[in-house]
C-alpha cells in the first residue's frame, strides 16, 4: 500500500482560534472610511452659488437642452453635465441627489489609489496612497459637492493607473484602458490635458513604448480636438474673468494650503498648516536618507513627480504668459500624483517604523481637519440654505439683493424668487439685503425712501437686513441696483406675484 500523503494533508493548518484576515482586508477597510467620511454628512452643508446654479440654470428636462445650455454658462467639459442630468431624472435635484455622484466618484477614487501606489512601490505605498487619499479634507470637500471636481480627481486618477500599467507592459489592452480612461479624463475637466501631457511625454519617450502608445494618444487627441468647438463657446462669455483678478501669487500659496488643510483650511490659520506640513516634510527628509542608503530606481517616483509637475507647472506658464485659467481647484487631480509621491518617498525601503508612523501622522493630521470641517461651520461652504429659511416668510411685495455668488443659492432654497427686469420698477413692502462679507459695526441706510430696518440676521457669517414699509411703495430697479449692502451693483430677486412694470 502506497504510504504517500494527500497533497492537503501537507499544508500547515492556522493556529486555532487566529483566522488569518485576507490581505485585501486594509483596502476594504480605507473604502469603508472613505465612505463613511463622504456619505454620512452628504447634506449636512448647503448649496453653495455654483452648486444651486447647476439645477436652477443649466439642468433642463432635455438633455439636449441642458448641453446646449453648458456652452452658455459653463466653463467645463460636458461630461460631469450628463451624469447630473441623468441622475437628476432619477432621484430628483435635491442635495443628497446631485452630490451623490462626487461622493460615489471620491470613494471609487480610493481602490485605484491602492493600484496606483501598487504599481509604483508595492503594497506598502499602496496603503498609504489609499488612507491619504481617504482621508485628505480637499478629496472629502470635492467629493461633497455637486459639481465636476469629484469626478475629474477619479477619472485623472484612473487614467494615471492605466498610464503606469501601459507603460510597464505596453499591449494593445493597456494602451486602449489608456486611451478610453485619458478620454474621460479629459471629457470631466479641461486641467487633464496637462497630467496627459505628462503622461504622454513618458510614453514617447521610452522607445519601447512610444510606438504602441501613438495610437492611444491620437484618440485622446482627437477627444480633445472635438472639444474646441465648446471650448470657444464658453470662452466667448467670459465665464473665467474672476480668475485674472485674483492675485497669482495668492492662487500659488492656495494651492498646497487646499491640499494641506481643505477648501476653507485657511481659516484655521498657519500654525495648523505647518503642523500638517511637518509630517510630510519628515517622510520626504526620512526617504531621501534612506535613498542615499538603500539604492533602487528613482524612476516610480520621478514619473509621479513629472505627472504632478506637469498638472501645475504648465498651467502656471501659461498664466505667466498671459493665459491664466490657474484657479487652485482646477489643480485638483494633480493632488493625486502628489500623494502617490509622499507614498512612495515614507514607505521607501529602509523607513520600517518609523516611516510608518510618519503616514500614520499624516493621515490622522487629514482625518481630523476633515472631521473638523463637519463640525465647524466656519470651515463649511456658506450657509444659504439657513440663511433663506429665516427669509423665507415676509411681505407679499418683496426684493432680495445679494451678491453673485447668493443670486442661484436663494432661486434653489426659495424657488418663489426670480431675477428682477432690468428698467422695471416693482411694489414692494419688503426689502431684503444680504451679504457674505461681516456685519457692519452699524445698520445701514434704508435702501428707499419709508423703509425702515425690521432685524438683522447673521447665519454662519452670511448677512441679512430686512427693511419694510408700512405701505406697498414702488421703487425702480435702478434705485435697488444702486450702492447696497452687498455690492455697487447687487443681483435682484423679485418675489412672485409682485407687480412688476417693464420701465420705471
Amino acid at each position: 500500500m502506497s504510504t504517500t500523503a494527500h497533497p492537503a494533508a501537507a499544508r500547515p493548518l492556522a493556529p486555532s482560534g487566529s483566522p488569518r484576515l485576507p490581505r485585501w482586508w486594509p483596502l476594504a477597510a480605507l473604502t469603508l472610511l472613505a465612505a463613511v467620511l463622504r456619505l454620512s454628512t452628504l447634506d449636512l452643508q448647503s448649496f453653495w452659488g455654483d452648486e444651486a446654479f447647476t439645477p436652477v440654470n443649466v439642468l433642463h428636462p432635455s438633455l439636449f437642452a441642458t448641453l446646449r445650455g453648458i456652452g452658455r454658462t459653463e466653463n467645463t467639459p460636458p461630461l460631469w453635465y450628463v451624469l447630473a442630468w441623468a441622475d437628476s431624472r432619477v432621484l430628483g435635484t435635491g442635495e443628497v441627489a446631485l452630490r451623490l455622484p462626487s461622493a460615489l466618484a471620491g470613494i471609487a477614487t480610493v481602490p485605484v489609489a491602492w493600484a496606483i501606489g501598487r504599481e509604483l512601490a508595492g503594497r506598502r505605498a499602496a496603503i498609504v496612497c489609499a488612507a491619504l487619499v481617504a482621508v485628505n479634507p480637499l478629496f472629502v470637500w470635492y467629493s461633497q459637492e455637486a459639481r465636476a471636481y469629484g469626478l475629474f480627481v477619479f477619472t485623472a486618477a484612473l487614467a494615471m493607473l492605466c498610464f503606469l500599467r501601459a507603460q510597464r507592459e505596453p499591449t494593445g489592452r493597456h494602451m486602449a484602458a489608456f486611451a478610453v480612461t485619458g478620454s474621460l479624463a479629459l471629457l470631466s475637466h479641461y486641467f487633464a490635458a496637462f497630467l496627459l501631457i505628462g503622461m504622454a511625454l513618458w510614453l514617447l519617450w521610452e522607445r519601447r513604448t512610444r510606438a504602441a502608445a501613438l495610437p492611444a494618444l491620437a484618440a485622446i487627441a482627437l477627444v480633445g480636438a472635438a472639444l474646441v468647438p465648446l471650448v470657444l463657446t464658453q470662452g466667448s462669455h467670459n465665464l473665467t474673468e474672476w480668475i485674472g483678478e485674483w492675485a497669482l501669487r495668492s492662487r500659488l500659496e492656495t494651492i498646497p494650503q487646499y491640499y494641506l488643510t481643505g477648501y476653507y483650511g485657511s481659516q484655521l490659520g498657519h500654525a495648523v498648516e505647518l503642523l500638517v506640513a511637518l509630517p510630510i516634510l519628515a517622510a520626504v527628509g526620512l526617504g531621501v536618507w534612506r535613498m542615499r542608503e538603500r539604492r533602487r530606481s528613482l524612476r516610480p517616483m520621478l514619473v509621479a513627480l513629472s505627472i504632478a509637475a506637469a498638472g501645475v507647472l504648465i498651467p502656471i506658464a501659461l498664466a505667466a504668459l498671459g493665459a491664466d485659467y490657474l484657479a487652485p481647484r482646477n489643480v485638483v487631480a494633480a493632488m493625486i500624483p502628489v500623494t502617490a509621491v509622499i507614498a512612495v518617498v515614507v514607505m521607501w525601503p529602509g523607513t520600517g517604523r518609523a516611516g510608518i508612523a510618519i503616514a500614520a501622522l499624516i493621515a490622522a493630521a487629514f482625518l481630523a481637519i476633515s472631521i473638523d470641517v463637519d463640525l465647524s461651520p466656519r470651515l463649511q461652504r456658506e450657509n444659504w440654505r439657513g440663511l433663506t429659511k429665516d427669509l423665507a416668510h415676509g411681505a407679499s411685495g418683496r426684493v432680495i439683493t445679494t451678491v453673485l455668488f447668493g443670486s442661484a443659492p436663494i432661486e434653489y432654497y426659495l424657488p418663489a424668487f426670480h431675477p428682477l427686469r432690468a428698467d422695471s420698477s416693482v411694489v414692494l413692502g419688503e426689502i431684503d439685503e444680504t451679504d457674505n462679507g461681516p456685519a457692519l459695526a452699524s445698520p445701514p441706510p434704508p435702501p428707499a425712501p419709508g423703509f425702515h430696518l425690521l432685524a438683522a440676521l447673521d447665519v454662519d457669517g452670511l448677512i441679512a437686513y430686512r427693511f419694510v414699509s408700512p405701505v406697498p411703495r414702488r421703487v425702480s430697479e435702478t434705485a435697488l441696483a444702486g450702492p447696497a449692502v452687498a455690492l455697487p451693483h447687487p443681483y435682484l430677486l423679485v418675489s412672485a406675484g409682485t407687480p412688476v412694470d417693464g420701465a420705471a
